[in-house]
């Protein structure tokens, strides 16, 4: 069988560390290496301050260098009220008081990782692995700490989003102050599900349902004021609308009586100044009759009167005489025989 060069070398490699008793570690690509000392033949013993990149392999004594590896991905620990489901097997959800209270339980999710340039400090005080610092530093603070701060709301504030994740990153805040110094960061609080004792819990639904219920009716009465307020500009909108029209009447009439007053005063002034004309032409007249020629010129206008017309004289007897105030002129004619003496009778 031929062995290829690529692998003698290997053999060869591998044979040398075998022989001068070093051995390989490594780490993964999530991973970030700390090797710690055993004894101190050629230095300190304890933790190394270097930092051994993830995705490395590298040769250390095995028996005089310890290797430890912690993740520095972001991890999540849910404590949740599911039995099967969360961070440990069994009910693990928070439960506190609200400010004014009452007893609620909380699920809530924590999002952490570790800060890598902490690891050496991590390894020497705080735990030798992910498991050991997750348990017994991260979950006991992340556990403890929240309880406080949500329980700073009141029992109805707990239903506002917006009120739930101010306190989420408060708490935040504060558990990265603590953890900070450990070499944890806290990424994210996450609230999920709450829940209150069975009692207060049907307490509030049916608060919710007498809210809800007190919101549509007050919606009704909205709705029946607004309908109010429409019906009453409508009427508005009807009364402008006869009082224009009663307004444009009254103009209307207005108009039409100051015409009818101008053509009979304009009448009257024709009248009046036909009257000054005749008065004048009279006037005239009488002057002109009153001149020399004027008795002619009324004979001769009796004479242009009595024109065809018929003249009975009336006789008279000495030393009496004729009322013709009273007269009966037909029965006179009568008596006198003068209608046998007309001609055509």
């Amino acid at each position: 069988m031929k062995i290829s060069r690529h692998w003698v070398v290997i053999l060869n490699l591998v044979a040398l560390l075998f022989l001068n008793g070093c051995i390989f570690f490594s780490t993964k690509p999530n991973e970030i290496g700390v090797r710690t000392k055993k004894f101190g033949l050629f230095g300190p013993k304890g933790v190394v301050s270097d930092i051994y990149a993830p995705g490395s392999t590298y040769i250390f004594f095995p028996f005089v260098n310890d290797w430890h590896t912690f993740n520095t991905n972001i991890q999540n620990m849910e404590m949740t009220a599911k039995i099967a489901k969360g961070d440990l097997f069994g009910q693990d959800d928070i439960k506190f008081k609200t400010i004014d209270g009452n007893d609620i339980s909380l699920d809530l999710i924590i999002s952490y990782r570790i800060l890598p340039e902490k690891a050496p400090y991590i390894l020497a005080y705080v735990a030798s692995s992910d498991i050991e610092l997750r348990t017994k530093v991260v979950r006991v603070i992340t556990r403890s700490l929240p309880r406080d701060i949500f329980g700073e709301l009141r029992t109805e504030e707990f239903y506002t989003a917006e009120l739930r994740a101010k306190k989420s990153e408060k708490a935040k805040q504060y558990l990265n102050d603590i953890l900070n110094p450990y070499g944890v960061i806290v990424e994210r609080v996450l609230t999920k599900d709450y829940r209150f004792n069975a009692d207060y819990q049907q307490a509030i639904e049916d608060k919710k349902i007498a809210d809800q219920q007190t919101e549509k009716l007050r919606s009704e009465v909205l709705a029946k004021q607004e309908e109010y307020k429409r019906k009453l500009e409508v009427a508005k909108g009807d009364v402008y609308q006869d009082i224009a029209k009663a307004d444009g009447e009254y103009n209307k009439a207005i108009i039409a009586a100051d015409a009818y007053f101008s053509q009979q005063e304009k009448i009257a002034q024709a009248i009046k100044e036909e009257g000054k004309a005749e008065a004048t032409g009279i006037e005239k007249m009488n002057q002109a009759l009153a001149e020399q020629g004027g008795k002619v010129m009324v004979k001769l206008e009796m004479a242009k009167a009595l024109k065809d017309k018929r003249i009975v004289l009336l006789p008279a007897s000495s030393g009496s005489s004729i009322d013709l105030k009273t007269l009966d002129v037909n029965k006179f004619l009568e008596v006198q025989g003068v209608q046998k003496q007309i001609p055509g009778e």
